[in-house]
This record gives C-alpha cells, sequence and structure tokens, in this order.
C-alpha cells in the first residue's frame, strides 16, 4: 500500500514552484522583522556579515540535509524517518517536527491577522494623521485585546490557509506561492527604494551595511548563528516534507542554494526598509519586538509623503509573508495524515486547520483579551519553547541522523540523483558531522539568552 501511495504523491509542476514555495515558507515576520530587530541590538553590519556566513555553512547544511531525507523517501516526516529506520525511536523526531509546526502556527497566524487588520486601519484613515508614541500604542493595545477583532482576523489567515492547502500541492500551494512570491519581491523592492529615497536614509544605511569590527563579540556571534538558522526555520520537517516534492531529477544543492539565498536576500532587503525609514524618523538602529512593527511605524507613515499608501503596502508585505509561512506549517501534518492515516487532503486540512485555531486562542487572548492568559504571556511562551528549543532540537537530530545513523554514503548517493558533481560535498559532510551540531549545541546551551 505504501509503494501505491508513493507511486500516485503529488509532485511540483517545476523547480521554480518548488523555489518559490519552499523560500516562501522560509520568509515569515521573521524576516521583516526580527531580522532587523537582532541587527539594531547586536552591533548593526558587522552582524549582517556574520549572519550570512553562518546562513552559507550552517543554514544551507540543514536544508540540504531536510530535502535529501525527503525526496529519498518521498514521506512526511514522522513517514520519512519510519522508512529509513523502521520501529525505531527515530520516527518521534517527525511526531516532534510535526508538532513543533501546528504549535507555530498557531500563535503565528494571530500575528498575521494583527499584519491584516493594520492594511484594513490604513486604508480605513484611523492611523492618518500625527500622532504620539501613547496615541498609537492605545491604538495597538485595544485592537489587540479586542477579542473580537483579533478573532476575526485570526480566523481570516487560518481560513485562507486551510482554502490554500486543501487545494493540493499543484491546485493551492503551487498555484498561490506563484502569485503570492511575486507579490511579496515587488512590496519589498518598492519599499526598499521609497525608503531609501527618504530624507537622512544614509544614516540608517551605514549603521546596517558598513561593518565596525569593534563590535565584534561572542554575543553577536551567537545571536548571529541563532538567527541564520530561525530564519529557515528548519528542523521541523517542512523541508522534508517539501522535498518528497521534488522529481528525482532535479538538483538538490542548487535547490537548497536558491532557497537559503533567497530568504536572505528578502532578509537583507527587509533591513533596506526598516533603517532608512527609522533614520527618517531620527533613530537609527532603534527597533524593539515585533509588536513595535504595529507602534513605532504608524509614527513614521504620516510624515512621508505618500504614506498612507506605503503603510498599506508595508503592512500587505507583513501578511503575505505571513501566509507563505502558515502554509508549509500547516502542510506538515496535513501530509501526515494524508500519507499515514489515508484521510483526504480536505478533510485532514480543515481538521488539523480547526484544531490549530482553538489552540491558539490562548495566544489571541494573551495581549489583553483575557488577564489570565496575559499575565502567562502565552504568545510569548509559545513562541520561545517551538520557535526556538524545539527547532533547534529538531535540527540537530537531523544532522545526527543523516550524518550518522542513515550515513554520508546513503544520502550522498541521493544528493547525486540529480547532480552527480557535487562539488562543495567536502564541505557538506564537515559542517553536517560537525560544524552544524556544535553550533546547534551552542545555541540550545544559550538559548535563555536568545529568548529577548
Amino acid at each position: 500500500m505504501q509503494g501505491q501511495e508513493i507511486s500516485t504523491r503529488e509532485a511540483w509542476g517545476s523547480k521554480v514552484a518548488f523555489i518559490f514555495a519552499a523560500t516562501g515558507s522560509a520568509i515569515g515576520l521573521g524576516n521583516i522583522w526580527r531580522f532587523p530587530t537582532v541587527v539594531s541590538q547586536n552591533g548593526g553590519a558587522v552582524f549582517v556579515l556574520v549572519y550570512v556566513l553562518a546562513v552559507a555553512f550552517i543554514g544551507f547544511t540543514v536544508m540540504l540535509a531536510e530535502l535529501t531525507i525527503g525526496r529519498h523517501t518521498q514521506r512526511n516526516p514522522v513517514g520519512a524517518f519510519e522508512s529509513i529506520k523502521p520501529r525505531t525511536p527515530w520516527k518521534f523526531i517527525g511526531y516532534l517536527g510535526m508538532i513543533t509546526g501546528v504549535c507555530i502556527l498557531s500563535f503565528y497566524a494571530v500575528v498575521a491577522g494583527w499584519a491584516a487588520g493594520y492594511i484594513f486601519k490604513m486604508a480605513s484613515g484611523a492611523l492618518k494623521g500625527k500622532l504620539t508614541a501613547e496615541m498609537s500604542n492605545k491604538i495597538f493595545t485595544e485592537f489587540s485585546s479586542d477579542p473580537i477583532q483579533v478573532f476575526l482576523f485570526f480566523g481570516l489567515i487560518m481560513g485562507l490557509t486551510i482554502f490554500i492547502v486543501s487545494k493540493g500541492v499543484k491546485k493551492g500551494i503551487e498555484r498561490w506561492t506563484k502569485v503570492l512570491m511575486p507579490v511579496l519581491f515587488l512590496l519589498i523592492v518598492f519599499l526598499a527604494i521609497r525608503a531609501l529615497t527618504l530624507p537622512g536614509a544614509g544614516k540608517g544605511i551605514a549603521f546596517y551595511l558598513r561593518p565596525d569590527f569593534s563590535k565584534l563579540n561572542g554575543t553577536v556571534i551567537l545571536y548571529a548563528l541563532g538567527q541564520a538558522f530561525f530564519s529557515l526555520s528548519l528542523g521541523m520537517g517542512t523541508m522534508i516534507t517539501y522535498g518528497s516534492y521534488i522529481s528525482k531529477k532535479d538538483n538538490l544543492v542548487s535547490s537548497a542554494g536558491w532557497v537559503t539565498f533567497s530568504d536572505t536576500f528578502i532578509a537583507l532587503l527587509a533591513g533596506l526598509i526598516i533603517f532608512p525609514t527609522l533614520a527618517f524618523s531620527g533613530q537609527p538602529g532603534n527597533v524593539g519586538d515585533e509588536t513595535l512593527a504595529f507602534k513605532i511605524f504608524p509614527l513614521i507613515f504620516p510624515e512621508i509623503p505618500g504614506g498612507q499608501i506605503f503603510g498599506i503596502f508595508f503592512f500587505t508585505l507583513l501578511t503575505v509573508a505571513a501566509i507563505t509561512s502558515t502554509i508549509s506549517l500547516l502542510e506538515v501534518p496535513v501530509a501526515y495524515f494524508v500519507d499515514e492515516r489515508n484521510w483526504s487532503r480536505k478533510k485532514a486540512a480543515l481538521v488539523i486547520g480547526l484544531f490549530t485555531f482553538v489552540l491558539g486562542v490562548p495566544a489571541a487572548l494573551s495581549t489583553g483579551g483575557m488577564q489570565f492568559f496575559t499575565k502567562i504571556k502565552v504568545l510569548g511562551l509559545f513562541a520561545f519553547i517551538f520557535g526556538n528549543i524545539s527547532l533547534a532540537v529538531g535540527a540537530l537530530f537531523i544532522c545526527i541522523f543523516v550524518g550518522y545513523i542513515w550515513g554520508i554514503k546513503k544520502a550522498l548517493k541521493e544528493i547525486s540523483s540529480g547532480n552527480p558533481r557535487f562539488k562543495l560535498r567536502p564541505i557538506w559532510v564537515f559542517s553536517l558531522k560537525f560544524l552544524s551540531p556544535i553550533a546547534i549545541l551552542i545555541i540550545l546551551y544559550f538559548i535563555k539568552t536568545l529568548k529577548g
């Protein structure tokens, strides 16, 4: 029965379709907001330099490992580990990834809902005119603590995600990402060009792109490792799942390279929006947590010619980036129930989507909607546990599994299908077996530091 399922399994229509979908999965709110945040707090341009190196040596390594497992088995994360090492505990790494994805989706869709809500606020003129910091903070607090508004937009994001995933790989994920990714790219390029033409933008660019090596220290390196790893959303089986839809003829190395490059490029472009805009407002390196995207920028938009349009596009960018990630987060557990439990795709998407919505209720109420959940800070707690610890643990075991359990020779044999000349082979093997696991262990050891 398994063989029949594999032979009729859906596949990407083209390599470009996979790159769009996988890049969309990696690109999210973290690229648009968290990346500039950690840049601002950790030395500016010197952090960017270390981050790019970390992505190249560690992010690419784990990305290729996941894609290799996925294409070799043509299964979801649970089925993939079970296929290679049947009746062993390794399948629980797949379960961990699936649970991690659902839990991340439960709070991530809430924040995506905030972004969608702010599109309407910008368009309606609710954020028009000169605002004080107190006024902007009050507007966000009232919005995020209003259960009706929060659940409306949370439900909108989840509903759209369920709809897209239920349509399948080609008619759903592929079709929509072919639209969403070009839109995302055009939005971010437009916003970057507009930001770079603002008065005083040069100060922001200097902070962002001119390294000051006197600021290089252990903390900067730690944060760069963490951001490089977390920004690619590795360790929860998404790339195993997406890799399972890749043709044997495709070049896995170039596919992993394109996704890694595209994700990093978008993050770098986001910085060209954030820092020149902040410099225009007189605060070139002042970036806070993710909620400040909804507090600081509404103060700046009225000062910019055409600021309302800028604001609408900015929050549309956040929403589109978020949706390309929510699709992949839901696809992982859906693929499991389709592969292993023989559920129909529509049933799996609907049941898991509704379950995730219910699971996200505490996070949705944790920013003022209900005192109990607000006091616990459920959204932040979920983000820390599942967005940091679970991902790191999952990626660590993937490196160990491919490097030592399944075996380098078998992995390289799979990679050679579509790429007989793997010139980076020695570097990838060294990184997979030694460099990446050590880097991830360092991240896990200092995980409390990364919580901020």
